[in-house]
């Protein structure tokens, strides 16, 4: 392992000949494909490979999908005008690539292994409370490499989570354009407070999302504050191939506190698969020296080890797991962790639920119950009522204001961009301190209430 303050260093890009002067000995990729292809590959070389997979997977790779080929090739040269943007509010997507769950229930799958920061803030080792939180940061990833797409929220939209490692949870929709998310989660060891907003780079066949939020935790026992600055992530295979997902790049976690801080580097997927998953870096000290290594895959597993000043492992010491994956369903048709259902389910919602909550989103529903004509539907009447809202504010010359969040008015820079500013401004906690000590009894059935996001008319 490398000493540098920023651990390993990205290795040179492997992949664009060899994508390059595959995709033009592929004799059965269709003629349509093939006049699409033409058109861009002057701009990237066309990645159709399992990344885990051989190179005799190649020819199968190219024809799987969840696209039917009309679809494919009608959605290829409707998006061929947007290569080079940032398609992040531009483009209206078909509901066959998503998931049944939206951003910001997604944003709540951060919390499957918060007991790695219960940890960290019961933990009197300065180094290791980072390991154990840059841990809890990489956790999510081992989710994340599922590449159906979650629901945009509306404006207005949130998401509740309770009946978790003693959290209360909440996220809102607090800007449409451009799309923002703000959540706050607490138990008894931490806070955690995220504005996400990200930026994207469409290729044609592959997009890149640069993660522009801002995530803070604030260690309890010990008041340190940790932020985190995520990698970058490409999603391949868009509509040609079997899409795959991967996180090349610098995670950086500091301690604001103490100076310490967390390299960690993501491997970027080789050819046929080689280096995925892998990630490794230090820990190092308010003076930049290293402390402790950090080696493992963000699929599996991560382990640490005590290092000289040089970054290389201590004698007389071993590797130690820090943190392991669950296990998953077997055979789950979205990839979804046990976790991911908890989330979908109202088993983790508190009482007397939010009308605005994601779980009510009719189109989420839909999809979610296998019926795709009616979840598309809803999806098309909820997007139109959020216009018809828009006016309706619009013609009142007001603007939205968030129920739970709080625009500060600080702009936080990130690598990617600057960063508005939401925090979260405690109303929630006493919203749900009211309903808890009310005494009544929630008999309605969550799942009959209507969904409600809309806060301004009659829509």
């Amino acid at each position: 392992m490398s000493s540098s303050n920023g651990g390993k260093k990205p290795g040179e890009a492997t992949g664009g000949g060899f994508f390059a002067s595959l995709t033009s000995s592929l004799s059965n990729f269709g003629s349509s494909m093939h006049n699409s292809v033409n058109s861009f590959m002057g701009y990237e070389g066309l990645e159709v490979v399992n990344p885990e997979g051989g190179q005799d997977d190649v020819q199968e790779e190219v024809h799987k999908g969840r696209w039917q080929k009309e679809d494919r090739d009608s959605y290829w040269r409707m998006m061929q005008k947007y290569i080079g943007s940032d398609i992040t509010s531009m483009v209206t997507l078909p509901v066959i690539i998503f998931e049944p769950m939206t951003v910001l229930q997604r944003m709540a799958e951060l919390m499957e292994y918060s007991y790695l920061l219960d940890l960290a803030d019961e933990c009197e080792d300065p180094y290791l409370k980072m390991v154990y939180a840059s841990s809890w940061a990489i956790s999510i990833y081992s989710a994340y490499q599922r590449t159906w797409n979650p629901f945009n929220p509306i404006l207005g939209e949130t998401y509740e989570m309770v009946n978790h490692g003693g959290i209360t949870f909440i996220a809102e929709q607090v800007c449409h354009h451009p799309p923002m998310s703000s959540a706050f989660a607490e138990n008894e060891h931490f806070t955690y407070t995220i504005t996400s907003k990200v930026k994207t780079k469409f290729l044609g066949n592959s997009v890149d999302i640069y993660p522009l939020g801002r995530t803070r935790v604030v260690l309890k026992k010990s008041g340190d504050v940790l932020d985190l600055v995520p990698p970058p992530t490409k999603v391949h295979n868009l509509i040609f191939g079997r899409t795959w997902i991967d996180s090349p790049g610098e995670m950086l976690m500091t301690n604001q506190t103490t100076g310490d801080k967390v390299v960690l580097y993501f491997q970027p997927c080789g050819l046929f698969g080689t280096g995925r998953y892998e990630v490794d870096g230090y820990v190092y000290d308010s003076q930049e020296e290293p402390k402790l290594l950090i080696t493992g895959k963000w699929s599996k597993s991560l382990s640490y080890q005590p290092c000289d000043t040089e970054g290389e492992p201590l004698t007389g010491t071993d590797l130690k797991e820090v943190w392991k994956v669950a296990d998953f369903p077997k055979n789950d048709k979205y990839q979804h962790t046990h976790f991911a259902h908890k989330i979908k389910s109202f088993d983790t919602a508190p009482k007397k639920l939010l009308a605005s909550d994601s779980r009510l989103r009719p189109d989420r529903y839909a999809l979610e119950i296998g019926d795709l004509t009616k979840a598309g539907a809803e999806k098309n009447n909820l997007e139109e009522r959020q216009r018809t809202e828009k006016k309706c504010r619009e013609a009142k010359s007001e603007q939205f204001t968030p129920k739970w969040f709080t625009r500060t008015g600080e702009v936080s820079a990130t690598p990617w961009g600057d960063l508005e500013v939401y925090e979260y401004n405690g109303k929630y906690s006493d919203h749900r301190a009211s309903i808890d000590s009310s005494n009544i009894d929630d008999v309605e059935d969550p799942k009959s209430i209507q969904f409600n996001p809309w806060q301004y008319g009659n829509i």
